[in-house]
């Protein structure tokens, strides 16, 4: 079965809008994080960025108590973020690249060209007891790359995918690219998550993209729960999810 990683930063990116700086405010992620679980989730994405511009270091020690099922921490390969996922614990961490400058993570990680930093960072995590996954394109050299470092998983960068869907209602070429590339993924040993940019308008071009395990979805369905709540519209993607079809 196709699993849901709920991602709840855009809730915090909207309690921050109001709060920022301070030790409270609306709406909480953690409440969102619950209601997302109760409708069906199969877990909870948060991304703890070094300028802590949504997610804040209360929230994912928050995250952690509350998630009984699979907490995701998206994070840079930063030092600072490194000792905190290492105390935390999550289940998996999920190593993004990250610009100060962005509003949104914008390609993926540079295996090859950050090899060692990864491949130390992984190691770690895997003696703490904690999954890893590497957040790249669907490129040949990195996802050979992403199998030497030790990462069990990757997810696939599926931005580039979601662009050209939007522009010519298929995105054909893109869906070929991540089909490879999960094949080889899977072929070197790693288990191949997916996300950014995915919706219920573009989902169903992505099936067929093989041995998919989780997407990590969270703008489209913090966007959608504005019209029908944040239940709803974890129900609406988890029923279209249940057509992608079994490996």
């Amino acid at each position: 079965m196709l699993q849901l990683g709920v991602n709840i930063d855009h809730v915090a990116t909207l309690r921050q809008a109001r709060y920022r700086g301070l030790d409270h405010g609306e709406p909480c992620p953690v409440e969102a994080a619950k209601i997302a679980l109760e409708a069906g989730a199969h877990g909870i994405t948060a991304h703890l960025r070094e300028d802590r511009r949504h997610i804040v270091d209360a929230d994912v020690r928050a995250l952690r108590a509350v998630v009984t099922t699979r907490f995701n921490f998206e994070m840079a390969n930063a030092p600072e973020i490194v000792e905190i996922a290492i105390e935390l614990k999550p289940d998996i961490v999920c190593l993004v690249p990250e610009k100060r400058e962005e509003l949104t993570t914008e390609g993926g990680l540079d295996v090859w060209g950050q090899f060692e930093a990864i491949k130390s960072t992984a190691k770690r995590m895997r003696d703490a007891g904690v999954d890893v996954s590497l957040f790249i394109d669907p490129d040949r050299s990195q996802i050979e790359a992403a199998a030497k470092t030790g990462a069990q998983f990757i997810e696939l960068h599926t931005g580039p995918f979601a662009d050209a869907f939007r522009a010519d209602g298929a995105g054909k070429s893109e869906v070929d690219r991540l089909a490879n590339a999960a094949i080889l993924a899977n072929a070197l040993g790693l288990n191949v998550n997916a996300g950014h940019g995915l919706n219920l308008t573009n989902l169903r071009a992505i099936f067929e993209v093989p041995y998919l395990q989780e997407l990590n979805i969270g703008h489209s369905i913090v966007s959608r729960a504005v019209f029908v709540g944040l239940e709803q519209a974890v129900k609406e993607m988890l029923e279209l999810m249940a057509e992608y079809p079994d490996a």
